[in-house]
Parts: structure tokens; sequence; C-alpha cells
């Protein structure tokens, strides 16, 4: 019945049978057929939905709706081989519950319905076109419309609509009724409109070209008339035609895609108020709509985590984002199908060309409007399966993101070895057996399986687990760098395993059935040419690994300088630590010239392989089977050719893409498989005593900051119970293990033996308030080292719990913050800065106090809180806040050197020395131990009577005076709250009266985007991309450079003009006499002989191609046979010069991005260095590693191979219109308008597309800046069970950064769908151009205007795409540009001005009327200081917060300009000399310890100037080394205090090792015998970690004094440096500092360590009030000093050894 396929086609029309068997009969039924089944199949699925819960669900819409989690979702999808109940542990079920955002955590967003324009009257309007529909061909059945053979096809059609009918009828009846909905109808009928109208529109063109009867042809044309509407209806209204739901979040617009029609989402002008926008204004975030819900992070992850990880983490991936990938890859096989459809057009109107009369016009006419319709089609296509993966990338990256932001706060707080990522595999590898290759191919993908099985079964014992983790730099490149990779792979994968293997597939059974045996040489040669792209690739892989690691070790090294800056400019150690980042920039740089040399050579061979293989099959086609190689021939093959070598370079270039992913995903992987922190399986039982309060102490707990083994630092045998709601003290030496006792009991270290206890290891939001006292049974945290957020002071001190403005205000006054936030300009809306950089050590800490005083937690840890303030505040905040109003009922561990004032109020003390517990009990019991290092009658003297204080100047003047502080109303504050008041805080007490009031700078109204990132409006400047050029090479290298273009296109050209010569040649002498000699049109005259001057006159640009073509095919045809040889000779010499031309083109420009890149990283580096300090006191450190992390990876890869495809598209375009225009001139007509279409898209996307790549580019900083603060506080917040909130965060500016970037995609689909169509168009001109100069064109000519024409679009096309790229990465070159200029300091030396080679020699400093101030708009900070150091003496700065103590040495070290006045140093004015001369003759020890990752002699010497006996003796000197301590020895001969009475209360364990105590005195343990913690300061080659962390903070303020002392100053500057230093060790130090004979000053808290000095500088508001001996001014009455001694109330010491150190003092000099 139906028609053999080979009778489709009859003359210019397609055969009636054809039509009536296929495209009426045949092709609708299977249509249906196929919509009844899908049917089926949906309905029986939602039938069985509705019965059965899966485990496993995709979730819809947005997880606030509250999906459902599945309840086998492991802690993290899995990635650790746990058992299933292990996995579910606290972090696990925050890690899924952040992802459920409640009410009050997220901006509210609000939900609002949109239901479609006419949603009723389009359903309607559908059922009575398509009943009308049905009528005719009922109509037609009845009439025999189709003829007496068409009665089938006619009662097919019937049938066929009918089935429409029906469905169409119920879609109106669901969007009717409430009740019922099947959305997923409207689906089918779409798809039957536009699979009939397809159909129909053939058949409508058969009836106009070839009418049968009147009837017949009305019949056809109201048939093609409903359909069109009907296809009309369903391609313009809204995809679905059901309602949506829209989220609004706060401001931000939801996105539009969900309300976009199908014509809409195919030509994406659902994004045209996007651009438009961005074309009319500079786009803003808050222009950029919202992504749709289920492109949210939270809904991904959600959804990602319910998928179990059985696999290595690449193939999961792949398996959770199977269907986005099939439907990628099928829109990519149609893409790949429609690319031969020009080839095959060209093929036929070549023909047409070469024969009119062999082809009817109307076909050829056919044939020129599919041409324009395959590149619609393809346009379509491409644009489909491009931004499917561009979604998948979005949901990609927040997937990887997510789940390494989720690591970072489960890391393991020990400072363990670093690792280098992909490092341990290779050693792994090594050691392993080979395997088979059937054995590695069976096991493929299985890896998890075995290692689980092996881990679970195996009874051996285990291996040595790796402790080693990667560095915070190395994190932060995993989120920047290797996420982004990935991510970016996603979007092209399909090229790789759909459309590749297509193309290839169709192009060699295309150049089979076009040249037969002779394409099987050119074949051939491409199966050659794939191993050698896999060694490439391969390649590729191994050289970006290398790549990689050594950006890490640049990008960690960057770090540590940036993050150490300080104390670099400080000591004058920029060009040396330079050096240091220059000598890692330079194996980076190595390897990536290797990448460009492999890339150079890929280059070569992937355009000269067309070449090649073009050459041997026309060599065996010609010469072998002596065949004519016509035009139609020729030029097809060239065509089919040149299409080949596509998916060829997209699958060299695909393959290393994919190979650099793997790469990632591989170091991603092994990051997540760190080990992680045991917090939360520590700390799982919640213990209660007899009254039902929570447990907090230790049973024999043994713990350490590594394994078992090894020199870590451990805390050994602790055995105690805190007092719950009572003051806890922890006292002992510097580096005994008082913060390692905290980390303990938080849970941070290692448990080898015992078990803690504390009610810390649940979420701060699971917890309910006892409605008692408002306070929840948890966990608040001082670290020692404050650590805060970048935001404001107020957001770092309510810390996000529920806002109480009373209770903030107690807050405020209960730790002296107020006379703080007056002085500050912005009050309590001040910008702390990165690491709170714009404050003092003493403003962070006391806000990190204010944190945990104002949360609600019930027992709050206090790690050395009273280090950083001077005595008198530490005074009014131990008695107004740790033993304050605010603390009642709650636990307070206090670690603390300050004995003095804390001990005696303690309910309970520990003495720690070198890990163990020296004593503990009650405060008596361990002062009546004798093992303090204290005064111990100072103490005896506080326990009996409590000192009254007066109340501090820090207080407002409203309260001073008011009423002086009595006791307390109970012996500890913490015990009970007296009666009579309100809120916890006692009637009469002064807070209360302070609270009335409204403190200054309370609630002010700030500027919030005064740190946020800027970014350059407009378009990209040309002196940017001029200054990039220059730094790649002068005028002679860009010489060299554009003759290397200009020969590639003219070589290029060349070869394919050759080619039209010799297909020329063979054409029929017939056929050439009919055209006449005189007929020489312009195209005689194009490509002249091209072997004698094309080369000069192309380069010239004064071609008149003088010679005639005629002439030439004649002289050939009359030869009774075309030299097929002279031919293949000329066309392989232009192909080898094509290819040596590409390699030095490729060799010359990578020549010079790498130079541009060594320039640009070095200016960048010196830059950023040598700025002033108050940059770095303004840009986040998040910021600035953006710049030497993406930036610089822009400018290192993706600049230079952007720009070489700019200028190489470009080249090609101005060839194809050139050539075009020149065989047919009318093209220029349709090129005119051609151009003008391009402008005005290329203008309008241009705009948007940048501002939309620079929010993206600005929104990456909060995101690194986030990890970065998320990597230095993760003991704090998951202290205070906060890290729910901070995956939230996460997920947020995930997202934040998601929506420009996912926008940019959506504008640059909209562009090339445009430009696609408008290529398409010129297609379609050429071709109505050639068709119409039949006769006066010969077939060569056409060839090559049609060949290339066919070409043009994709040049096009990536030109404007690869164009916007490069504005896109120049983008890049602007931000590096803008640090470029920032303010820089003064010289580091002044050739003219340097000082003596021994200055200083004698140490005198003179201020004269010296002033300066931070900025121009700001005030003074000192004002006119005057005096006098003279050499040798020892002087005290002393002052409240604000005086203008560090602005001294700031002044001292030209951090800080004079504006007035002078400093004198050995009368050496400063300000005239080079800061390397100043910064290293005169040293500093700075308040924040800092030190780098290295050994401790890489930090005390960085630069190997000093013998190791010269540094230990400074390191005995500052009490690091040395004979054993006195409490050492004592602590092992002296019997040990009783355990507290509560220890006979513990539960019983008698499996544990019972503890020492519990033994007699002396005795000590086995497990006691073994560990003994080893002074680590004995080996200078101990490692020290990344900031120092694997030390105490005294070890580390010790260790900086000794690297100052080490230098030997004659002035010695030390600001707060033994702040975190316990007294008795404190006071050797000093006693080793007057020994050196220099100039000291001392900027101090502790009034103790100056009391003695030659002299006191007293300092307020910028001005110096007193100087002078302190004998002499603690004696004065009324003076400061005097009243500041007296609030320390600690008078009668201090004058005590003010007199003693003034007597000693006379002693000497009268003697």
């Amino acid at each position: 019945m139906f028609a053999r396929p080979e009778y489709i086609w009859k003359g210019d029309d397609f055969s009636r049978a054809f039509e009536q068997d296929y495209l009426q009969t045949l092709l609708p039924l299977i249509s249906c057929a196929f919509s009844l089944l899908y049917l089926t199949y949906q309905i029986a699925r939602s039938f069985d939905r509705s019965r059965n819960v899966h485990p496993y669900h995709a979730l819809q819409g947005h997880v606030a709706g509250g999906a459902r989690l599945a309840e086998a979702a492991e802690e993290d999808g899995g990635y650790d081989e746990e058992s299933e109940d292990e996995a579910e542990d606290e972090m696990g079920r925050n890690q899924q519950l952040a992802l459920h955002p409640t009410p009050s955590q997220i901006h509210r967003s609000i939900l609002k319905v949109d239901k479609p324009a006419g949603e009723l009257v389009i359903a309607v309007l559908e059922v009575l076109a398509v009943f009308a529909e049905a009528g005719t061909q009922i109509a037609a059945l009845i009439l025999h419309a189709w003829g007496r053979k068409g009665t089938v096809a006619a009662a097919a059609s019937v049938a066929v609509w009918v089935y429409i009918a029906v469905l169409a009828s119920l879609r109106l009846l669901f969007s009717s009724s409430s009740k019922l909905s099947f959305s997923k109808l409207w689906y089918h009928t779409t798809f039957l409109y536009g699979f009939q109208w397809l159909c129909t529109i053939l058949v409508f063109r058969s009836q106009i070209i070839h009418p049968r009867s009147s009837r017949t042809e009305t019949l056809a044309s109201v048939h093609f008339g409903l359909v069109t509407l009907l296809t009309i209806i369903a391609l313009t209204s809204r995809k679905g035609n059901r309602v949506v739901q829209l989220e609004y979040e706060g401001d931000l617009a939801p996105s539009r895609e969900p309300l976009a029609s199908v014509l809409s989402l195919a030509t994406f002008s659902w994004v045209d108020s996007i651009v438009w926008r961005g074309y009319q204004k500079t786009t803003e975030m808050s222009d950029v709509w919202n992504l749709m819900p289920k492109d949210k992070a939270a809904a991904i992850l959600a959804d990602y985590r319910q998928l179990k990880k059985t696999s290595i983490l690449a193939f999961h991936l792949l398996r959770y984002f199977r269907r986005g990938l099939l439907i990628q890859a099928s829109w990519a096989v149609i893409s790949g199908l429609v690319t031969f459809v020009p080839t095959l057009l060209l093929k036929v109107i070549l023909q047409y060309v070469e024969d009119p009369a062999s082809t009817p016009r109307n076909a050829a006419w056919f044939y020129v409007t599919l041409l324009f319709v395959s590149g619609l089609m393809n346009a379509l296509a491409n644009g489909q399966a491009l931004w499917v993966g561009r979604k998948i990338c979005i949901r990609l990256r927040a997937i990887i993101i997510g789940e390494i932001y989720g690591k970072a706060l489960r890391r393991r707080a020990g400072a363990s070895s670093d690792k280098v990522l992909g490092q341990s595999k290779r050693k792994q590898d090594d050691r392993e057996p080979k395997q088979g290759i059937m054995k590695k191919v069976m096991s493929f993908g299985r890896k998890k399986k075995a290692d689980t099985a092996k881990t679970n079964g195996s009874t051996q014992p285990e291996a040595a687990v790796d402790d080693s983790q990667v560095t915070s730099g190395a994190i932060i490149n995993l989120m920047a760098v290797d996420s982004f990779k990935v991510a970016e792979i996603s979007a092209y994968l399909h090229f790789l395993w759909a459309e590749t293997p297509v193309q290839f597939v169709l192009a060699i059974y295309l150049l089979y059935a076009f040249l037969g045996r002779s394409s099987l040489v050119g074949i051939g040669m491409m199966a050659l040419l794939l191993p050698i792209n896999l060694i490439i690739a391969k390649r590729f892989s191994s050289v970006q690994k290398k790549i990689l690691a050594a950006t890490d070790a640049r990008i960690n090294t960057s770090n540590e300088v940036l993050t150490n800056i300080r104390i670099i400019k400080y000591f004058a150690w920029e060009h040396r630590f330079l050096a240091i980042v220059d000598e890692k920039r330079v194996v980076e740089l190595k390897q990536l010239r290797n990448r460009y040399i492999l890339w150079a050579i890929a280059a070569t061979i992937w355009s000269g392989a067309p070449v090649l293989i073009t050459f041997l099959t026309f060599f065996v086609y010609t010469v072998v089977e002596k065949k004519a190689l016509i035009p139609s021939i020729a030029f097809t093959a060239l065509s089919l050719f040149s299409l080949l070598r596509i998916p060829l370079d997209q699958l060299a270039d695909m393959v290393a893409h994919v190979q650099e992913g793997k790469v990632s995903v591989d170091r991603v992987e092994e990051y997540l498989n760190e080990p992680e922190t045991d917090k939360y399986n520590q700390l799982e039982s919640d213990e209660l005593d007899e009254d039902g309060s929570p447990v907090i102490g230790f049973d024999r707990g043994t713990f350490s900051w590594g394994g078992k083994e090894g020199d870590d630092f451990k805390m050994i045998e602790l055995d105690m119970r805190f007092h719950i709601g009572q003051l806890n003290v922890v006292i002992g030496p510097t580096g005994s293990g008082k913060t390692s006792l905290l980390m303990a009991l938080l849970g941070e270290m290692t448990l080898i033996d015992g078990l803690v206890y504390l009610p810390g290891g649940k979420s701060r939001e699971d917890l309910k308030a006892n409605p008692e006292t408002s306070l929840t049974e948890s966990v608040a945290y001082c670290a020692q080292q404050a650590w805060l957020l970048n935001g404001t002071i107020k957001d770092n001190i309510v810390f996000a719990s529920r806002w109480d403005a009373k209770r903030y205000k107690e807050v405020i006054v209960a730790c002296s913050l107020q006379r703080d936030l007056e002085i500050l300009d912005q009050g309590d809306q001040t910008l702390v800065g990165e690491k709170g950089v714009t404050l003092s050590g003493g403003q962070k800490q006391r806000i990190s106090l204010a944190r945990a005083l104002y949360c609600t937690a019930r027992h709050v840890l206090m790690d050395d809180v009273l280090s950083a303030v001077d005595s008198h505040t530490a005074k009014w905040i131990f008695d107004k806040a740790i033993m304050g109003p605010l603390m009642y009922n709650r636990t307070c561990i206090l670690v603390t050197h300050n004995a003095t004032l804390c001990l005696p109020q303690a309910e309970f003390a520990v003495l720690l020395d070198n890990g163990r517990v020296s004593s503990q009990g009650t405060a008596s019991e361990v002062i009546a131990s004798g093992m303090l290092t204290e005064d111990i009658s100072k103490l005896e003297a506080m326990t009996a009577s409590r000192n009254v204080s007066a109340l501090p100047s820090r207080v407002p003047s409203g309260i001073a005076g008011d009423v002086p502080l009595g006791t307390d109303s109970s012996e500890n504050g913490h015990l009970k709250v007296p009666n009579g008041s309100a809120n916890g805080v006692p009637h009469g007490d002064p807070l209360t009266k302070v609270v009335s009031k409204d403190i200054p700078g309370m609630n002010k109204v700030v500027d919030a985007d005064s740190q946020q990132e800027r970014k350059a409006e407009g378009s990209v400047k040309f002196s940017i991309i001029l200054s990039y050029l220059r730094n790649m090479g002068g005028w002679l290298y860009w010489t060299i450079a554009a003759l290397c273009f200009i020969s590639q296109q003219v070589s290029q050209v060349a070869t394919n003009v050759w080619v039209r010569q010799w297909a020329n040649a063979y054409t029929r002498h017939e056929s050439l006499s009919t055209l006449d000699t005189h007929q020489s049109s312009p195209i005689t005259h194009v490509q002249g002989g091209i072997g004698s001057s094309s080369g000069n006159c192309l380069r010239s640009g004064s071609c008149l191609w003088s010679m005639s073509l005629s002439t030439s095919m004649r002289v050939s045809v009359l030869g009774s046979e075309v030299d097929a040889g002279y031919y293949l000779g000329v066309y392989a010499a232009l192909g080898v010069g094509f290819m040596i031309i590409t390699l030095v083109r490729e060799g010359v420009l990578f020549g010079g991005s790498l130079t541009a890149s060594k320039r640009i990283h070095r200016n960048l580096m010196e830059s950023v260095t040598h700025a002033r300090f108050r940059f770095f006191d303004t840009t986040p450190l998040g910021q600035i590693m953006n710049r030497f992390s993406k930036d610089i990876e822009s400018v290192d890869q993706e600049i230079a191979p952007v720009a070489v495809g700019v200028v190489h598209c470009l080249a090609s375009i101005i060839t194809i219109v050139v050539l075009i225009s020149v065989i047919t001139p009318s093209f220029l007509i349709a090129a005119v308008f051609i151009t003008a279409l391009y402008f005005v898209v290329g203008r309008i996307y241009i705009s948007s597309s940048r501002d939309l790549k620079r929010l993206e580019s600005v929104q990456r900083s909060p995101l690194y800046q986030q990890f970065g603060e998320t990597l230095s506080g993760m003991t704090t917040i998951r202290a205070y069970g906060d890290e729910r909130r901070f995956i939230r965060e996460n997920l947020q500016r995930v997202n934040t950064h998601s929506r420009p970037f996912i926008y940019l995609w959506a504008a640059n689909r909209w562009l090339a769908f445009r430009v696609d169509v408008v290529g398409a168009l010129v297609a379609f001109f050429t071709g109505v151009f050639v068709v119409l100069s039949v006769g006066r064109i010969d077939a060569g000519a056409a060839g090559l205007a049609m060949t290339y024409a066919v070409t043009f679009t994709e040049n096009v096309l990536w030109f404007v795409r690869l164009y916007a790229s490069n504005e896109q990465n120049m983008n890049a070159v602007e931000r590096i540009k803008e640090y470029l200029d920032v303010e820089q300091e003064a010289p580091p030396i002044i050739p003219e001005n340097r000082p003596e080679a021994n200055w200083p020699s004698k140490g005198s400093v003179e201020f004269i009327g010296y002033s300066t101030r931070y900025r121009s708009d700001f005030d003074f900070v000192l004002k006119r200081i005057t005096f006098r150091i003279l050499p040798g003496e020892k002087v005290g700065v002393v002052g409240r917060t604000g005086a203008g103590k560090s602005s001294l040495a700031l002044a001292l070290f030209r951090a800080l300009e004079a504006e007035e006045g002078k400093i004198l140093v050995d009368d050496v004015d400063i300000g005239l000399i080079g800061l390397q001369d100043l910064r290293e003759n005169i040293v500093m020890v700075p308040q924040d310890p800092t030190l780098f990752t290295g050994t401790i002699r890489s930090n005390l010497d960085p630069f190997g100037l000093f013998t190791d006996e010269e540094i230990f003796t400074i390191l005995r000197g500052v009490q690091l080394v040395g004979a054993p301590s006195a409490t050492a020895s004592a602590a092992n001969t002296r019997p040990q205090t009783p355990v507290n009475p509560m220890s006979g209360s513990l539960p019983s364990t008698p499996d544990k090792k019972r503890s020492p105590a519990a033994d007699s005195p002396n005795a000590t343990t086995d497990a006691g015998a073994v560990l003994e913690n080893k002074n680590i300061f004995r080996n200078l080659s101990t490692a020290v970690a990344e900031h120092g962390s694997n030390l105490s903070q005294g070890q580390r303020q010790l260790l900086c004094l000794a690297r100052a002392l080490l230098k030997n100053p004659k002035v010695l500057l030390m600001d707060e440096a033994t702040a975190s230093i316990d007294y008795a060790t404190d006071a050797k130090i000093q006693g080793t500092i007057r020994e050196i004979k220099n100039t000291t000053i001392t900027i101090a808290h502790r009034l103790q360590t100056i009391i003695d000095y030659d002299k006191v500088l007293v300092l307020d508001k910028g001005e110096v009030i007193e100087f002078g001996d302190p004998y002499d001014l603690i004696n004065k009455e009324r003076g400061i000093f005097h009243g500041m001694c007296e609030m320390s109330g600690d008078l009668e010491v201090l004058q005590r050894d003010a007199k003693k150190a003034y007597e000693a003092k006379r002693l000497v000099d009268d003697s």
C-alpha cells in the first residue's frame, strides 16, 4: 500500500503517492499512537504515585514549600563510609535542616498565583478550531477531495482530528472545573498541532504548485489555515496554559521563564526585558530577576542528598543529572543532524548551477528556502542544548559549593600536616599492584563498595589514618576555580557524547556517498587523528593537574602574605616575600607555557588535518580513480570536510576540558573524604546530675591535637566537674593547655580515652528556652583571638539572636563599649572589616564577649577575655559582665591569667601545667596548694575582703558619681537573681540608669554599601585593552602578530580558491562555450593567478585581480586532460604553508600572553603589597583574593585564546563578505541590511552582558569572604551551634551569584539565536542571488560563495560570542587595573636620603608637634604631640581605648604619615628616608601575633640570617625554652590537692583507667608515664601550622617577641605584646627586655608591666596628658595615671613596685 521511499520526489515536488501514504496517513497516525501510548503511561504513573509514597522523589517547587527529605538520606549524600545510624549525627541534621528555611530566617517570600491571559477563552477557541478542522476532514472524506486513491488518507485524517478533538475537549473541561486537572494534556495537543502543521505545509505547497481542482484547493487552504491557527495559539500561549505560582522574595522580581510561551522559550524572547533594560541603563543587582524556585541552592541540595552515593563523585553527579543530560543530548543530536542539511542543499543547488536544465526552477527555490529553515532549526536545537547545559551548570555549582562549605564546617580543628590535593592518589597508585585491563573494566565505578566492605568486614588492624588536611587557600581554590571548571563542562558535555558522534557518522556516510572509495582515505586519516587527539587530551589533563597544584600553592602563599601583610610591612619584608610568591608563580607559568605549547601543536594538527585529508582524498579521486572533480563534488566534499573539522576540533577541545573537569571533581572528592570533627559524637550523651542539671566536665579524659601517637600536644587524664550556674576559673602558665581544655570540652580535640560532657552538641535553633530563666541549654564561646564577621558591630553582637533592645543596651554597658560607640563615626553600625581590622584588640575582644553575653546560652566559655583590655576596664568587665546580672543562672568557665582579680570570686578553680591538672577545687584550696606562680599574699587578701572599686571613667558621664558600686547582693552573682528585679537587673544598679538612656551611636542609619565592591560601568575602556596589549609586547611584536593573522587568512582562502580553479578546469567544454568571452563579469577578475601576486595584493589591499579567469580556464580545458598532479602539488604547498603559519601564529600569541600574565601578576602583587595600611583596613581579603584567584586565572588561561578567536573570526567574516560580494555583487544590497541587523543585536546584547558579567564577578567576593570567615571561625560557629544559619547564608550567596550568571547566559542564548537567524538569512540570500545569476556565474564561483555563506553563520556567531566573552575577560584586567592604581606608600629606599649604615646607633626618639589622621576627611587622631625619649630609656604608653596609643605606634612606622610636625630617631627625620631603611632598623611587636606556615626556625628567621645558638638564646630569654620550670618539677614531688568533693559522685567506669588523683599522690599510671607533652620549641624544625594554629595564643606572642628581639633592635616598640602571657612569665620577659641596652616603647594594658619603667606617657584623645617617672605620676593625687592605678584595684602593689624601681634607679644614678 505504501510507496517505497525512492518514489518520494518527482521533478519539482513530492510524489502524490508519498503525500497520501506518508504525509497524510502514516506519519499523523504514528504521532497519535505515540501520544496515546505516552498518555497512558502518564496516567498510570500518576495513579501509582497517588497510591505509593516513594522514598526518593524529585522535590517540587521551593524547599520552603516543605519538601519531605528521604529517611534514607545520609548525612551528606554519603561521603563517608559510615553505617546509616552513625551518618545521622547532629551535623548531618544541621545540613539537612538548613535547607528548610523557617519564616524567621529568610526574607519573607510571598507566593502569588499568576493565571495565563485568557486561560478559558484560548481553550474554547482551540476546541472550536479543532472541531472545524475535524469537520473539514469529514467533508474531504465525503467529497473524495483527495481523489479516489485518497480515501484512506482522508479517513486517517478524520481519525487523527477526532483524537485531537477529544484531547482538546478534555482540556477545556479540566480548565473550567476546579476539581479535575491534568496539565500534561496541553503538551500532547501542542505536539500534535506542530506535527500536523509540518505535514500540512508540504501538502499545501503541492496544491499551490500543481492545483488539482478548485474544491480541493479550497479545502486544502481551509485545512492549512486552521492548522496554522492552532499551531500559532499553541506556540504563543503560556507553556502548559496553566496557573503559575510566582515567588516574590523581598524586592526581587521573580523569573519570567515560567510565564513564557513555547515560542518565547524557543527564541529566548522572555529575556528581552533584561537585555533591553541593560542597553538603556547600567544593570544593577536589583534589576536581575530571582532564580526559579527549583534552581535555588537549597532546593537542589535537598534533592541531591536524597540520592544515595554508591560510586565515585563524578559518576554520582552524572547519575543525578542524567535526565537533564539526556534532554541536552537529544537536542544535540537534532543539531548534529541538521548541520549537514545545508551541505546537501549546497550540492543540489550547485548541480542546478552546473546544469540548469536538469533541475526545475521550483525545486531550486524550494532548496534555497530549506537552506533558511535548516539554519533556523539548527539555531533552535543549539540554543536549547546549551541552555539546558547552563541550567545544569548552576545546579552543579550549587551542589559542589554546598558540599565544600558543609565539609568546611565539619573540618577538624586540629592543625595537622598540610595536604596537596591529587598527590595522595598518585602515591597510592604507585604502591598498588597494577591491575589487568579486564579487572579495571569490571571494577569501574565500584570503588566505594569495595572500600566500604574493607572497612566494615576486615578484622585486621587499621592502617594509619591520613590526618592531613588541605590548607584554607586550597579550599578557597576548590570553591573558586574547581567548582567553576566542573560546572562549566556540563554546559558543553553534549558536544562530546551526542553531537560529535552523530556528525562523525553522518559525515563519513555522506562522504562515501559522494566520493565513493576515495573518501575512505580521508576517513582513515581521521581515524588516525583520533589517537593523536587522545594523547593530546591526556597530556592536557596532566598539565592541567600541575597547573592547578601550582595555582593552589601560589594562592596559598599569596593568601598568607596578604593575611599577614601588616607584619611583613612592619619588618620591611615585602621584597623578600614577593620573591617567594614569584618563585611559586614561576612554577605556575612554566606549567602554563607547557599547556600553551601543547595547545599550539594541537591547533596546528587540527587546522592542518582537513587540508591533509582533502589533499589525500582528491589525490585518490583524481589521480588513482581518474574521476572529474566537478564543482558540485569538490565543494560538497570541501564543505563536508570543513564540517567534519568542527567535531574534530570540538572533540579534542572537549576531551581536554572533560579531563580538566575530571581532575577538579577528583580534587573535590578527595577533600570531601578528609577526616571530620568528632565533636558531635563526643558530646552526644546528655548526662544529668542528681539535681537534673547537665553535667559539664571530664571522666578521665585524655585528648590530643593529632592521633594517639606523635608529638602533638595532649591533655592528659582530665577528671573534673565544673559547677553549673557558677564561676569556674582555669589558670596556669603560658602553654599549659588552658585553651586546649576549652577545646577538649567543646569536642574539638581528638578523644583518646575517657568521656567529655557538655550540652553543646545540638543546633541552637532546636533548643527551647527555660521559661523561668529564658536561657537555653547551649554554649556561648569567646575565643582568645576574637573572631568577628565582616559586618556591623551590632550584627556581631546580636549574632542572629532574637532582638531585645533593653538587653542589648545592658550588654553594651557591661562590656564597656558605649564610649567606643561614641568615638566610632558610625556607632554600632560601624563595619568591623575583615577579622575586625578597623578595631583595636580590646574592642574586638569586648565585642566577642558582648556576643556571648547577649545570646541566651546557659553555659559560657571565655578564653582569656580580659587580656586585651586595660586593667581598670578588666575590673569593670569582671564586675559588671562576668559577675553581673547578665550572667545570673549561667555557668561561666573562664580561662585567665588575671588570677588576682578572678580567682577569689571563683566557686571552682583548675590549675593546669603542661597538659595535666596540677590542682583543682575551690579557690582557697587551689591557693593553699602552693602551686600558683602568683603573689599569694595578694590573692589571700582578695579572698578575705573584696575591694570596692570606683566606677571607671569609661561609663558615660550621666552615671558616674550617682551611686558607688556596692558589693553584689550574693557572694557570687551567678547564684540567684536578687529580689525586686524585673529582668535580671537589680533596680538600684547603675546599669539601669545607663539603660534608660539611649547610647550615642546606637541604631545610626548608615550607608550599607560603603564596603561593597565597586564595579566599572559602561564598555571596557580602550585604555584597559591597550594596557593588556602593551603588556604582551611592543610594536615589533604586534607587527609580527598582524602578519601572522593576515597570512593565515590569505593561505586559507588561497587553498579554497585553488580548489575552485581546479574544479572549473574539469567543467565540460560545452558548458564553457556558452559563456561569452566578453561576459567577464566582476567574478572573472576575482581570484586571478593566485599563484602570482595574490599574497602581495591581498596584504597591500590594492587587488584588481587583473587576470581574466575565463582565459585561464580555457587554456586548461583545451589540453585533452587536466593536469591533476600540478593542481595537487600547489594545493599541498598551500596547505603546508597554512599549517606553518598557524603554528607560528599560535606561538607568537601565546608567548605574548605569557609575558602579559607574568607582568600583570608581578605588578598586581607589588602594587598590593606596597599599598597603604588604610587599603587593607577597608578592603576585605576576599575581594583582594578574588583578584589573585579568578581574575588572574582569566588573564592566564582565558584572555589569549579568546582574543585570538575574536581576531580570527573577524578576519574570516571580512574575507567571506568580500568573496561573496565579488562573486554575486547584488548580495551587497542584502549585506547592508544584514549588517545593520547584526549591529543592532550585538550592540543591545553587549551592554547588558557586560554588566551582568561584572555583577557576577562582584558577587563572587562575598562567597570567598564567607568561606574565609567560616574557615577561621568554625570552632566558634560550632560552639554556638549556629551551623545551620551559616549554611543558609552560604546558599543565599550561591543564589545571589547564580542570578547574574544564569541571566548572562540567557542573554547569550538570546543573542546566539538571533545571530543564527540572521546567519541563516545570509545563506538564504546568497542562495537566492546564485539562483538568480544562473548562466552568468560559473559553478566554481557559486560553490565558493555558497560554501563560505554556509560557514558564515558559525563565524559571526563565534565572533559576537567571543567578542562579548573578550569584553567579559577584559573585565578581569579592568578589576586588576583597579588594584594597580591603589594609593602607594612612600618608596622603600630614597637613594639621596639614606641614613648611616649603623643608624640608629643610640636610639633616641623625639616627636615634635606631631599631628596625623587616617584620612584627609577625618579628625586628627594625634594632635601636636611633643615628647623626647632618651637613648636606652624604657617608656610605657597608657591610655583608654581610642586615646591614640596604636596610632602612635603606626606613626613611628609611617603607616600614618605626618600632617604636621615630625619624628626624629637619632636626629634623623624619618619622614625623609625610605620606608625599608626605617622599618628594617626599628622593630615592632604587634598586638595580634602573626605567624607563617613553616617551622619555628622559618618564623623566627625567615631568611636564614642567624645561627641556632643565637635563636635558642632568644627563646630562653622569652621563656619558651630553658631549664624545666619550677612548677613542673614541684608538681612531681609535692602532693596533689585532693580532687573536689564532687568527684566522689562520678559514675563509676570500671573499664577505664583510674585517675591518678584517686591514687596515692606520687603514683602515676602507665599511661601517664607514656603521655608527656614535650617542649616543641627545643626542636627548631617543629612545624607551625597555618596562622600558627597549633600553638597557644601566648606561645604565638612569645614567638613574635623572640622574632623581634632576634634583630637586636636599638628601638623596640611593643604593642600589647605580652597580653596573653601569664603574669609570672611576663615579669621574667620584662627582666630580659630591661637587660637589653635599647630604647623600648611599650603600649600596655597591664600597669604592672610598665610600673618600673623609666617613663610613662599618658595619652587621651590623641594628646599627651602626662609624661614622666611612674613614681612621680602615681603620687599625683588627681593625675590620670593615679586614677588608672586606683581603678585597677592594685594601687598599693603598684605604688610599692614604682617606689622600689625609683629607688633602684636613684642608687644607680648616685653611684
